[in-house]
């Protein structure tokens, strides 16, 4: 059975396509930072990004009890809203630790347990290559994984692995509920078909890089015909 790992796996995107590739027949390990989380069909895994020795103690868990990675979805992501005058070092380190530097230890932990023909999958964001001046430093990082994925095509030359991201816009995710009607509005007037995306159809461009193979170093964009402007 091929194993795929989902990072942030059990909610929104992350689960829309930890459950996508379930029904593909992968047996799927999930990360989380909940405490106790059970979902049918997933294995799921404690693991606070944040903090490098628990993205270690993960790696070392699937090394010991899986042979092989076939598929990595490097999903998680973290977004600390304050103003670029208010956001702390710390606060800075969080968002860069989970969303970049976990993800670019996994994928080289990982790299030698990965046959031929595997799929390595980010989640990027179009705030990533639109500016958005709410929160500067997840763009940053997002912008970040977006560059780590056109450098990692070349470590995976000749394997028939593919490196591709896909980059979404506005989502209807449980953390987009928390916005106010007004904020919504003035997004959907930005977006061509004037509404977020549901999490089924991002996931519908996780399958399309999961199942073709000529597919490598791309941004997959997913954002409805959005506009910054």
């Amino acid at each position: 059975m091929k194993i795929a790992i989902v990072t942030g796996g059990t909610s929104g995107i992350g689960l829309g396509v930890a459950k996508m590739l379930s029904q593909k027949g992968y047996y799927v390990i999930c990360t989380t930072i909940e405490e106790q989380c059970a979902i049918e069909g997933l294995e799921i895994c404690h693991c606070d990004q944040s903090k490098r020795e628990d993205t270690h103690a993960f790696i070392d868990y699937v090394k010991s009890k899986y042979g092989t990675v076939d598929c990595l979805v490097c999903n998680a992501g973290v977004t600390i809203r304050r103003k670029f005058t208010e956001t702390t070092d710390a606060d800075w380190d969080t968002m860069m630790e989970v969303a970049v530097n976990s993800h670019y230890i996994m994928v080289r932990e990982f790299s030698t347990m990965m046959p031929a023909g595997s799929r390595i999958l980010f989640t990027g964001s179009q705030m990533g290559l639109n500016p958005h001046a709410t929160v500067l430093a997840y763009g940053v990082t997002k912008a970040a994984v977006h560059a780590l994925v056109k450098n990692l095509v070349k470590e995976f030359e000749g394997t028939g692995t593919t490196v591709n991201a896909i980059v979404p816009g506005f989502v209807e995710t449980p953390w987009q509920k928390e916005k106010p009607e007004e904020i919504k509005q003035n997004i959907y007037r930005k977006t061509a078909i004037h509404r977020f995306a549901t999490v089924d159809e991002i996931v519908m461009a996780y399958k399309f890089c999961l199942e073709n193979p000529f597919v490598n170093g791309s941004l997959i964009e997913v954002n409805g015909g959005y506009s910054y402007k």
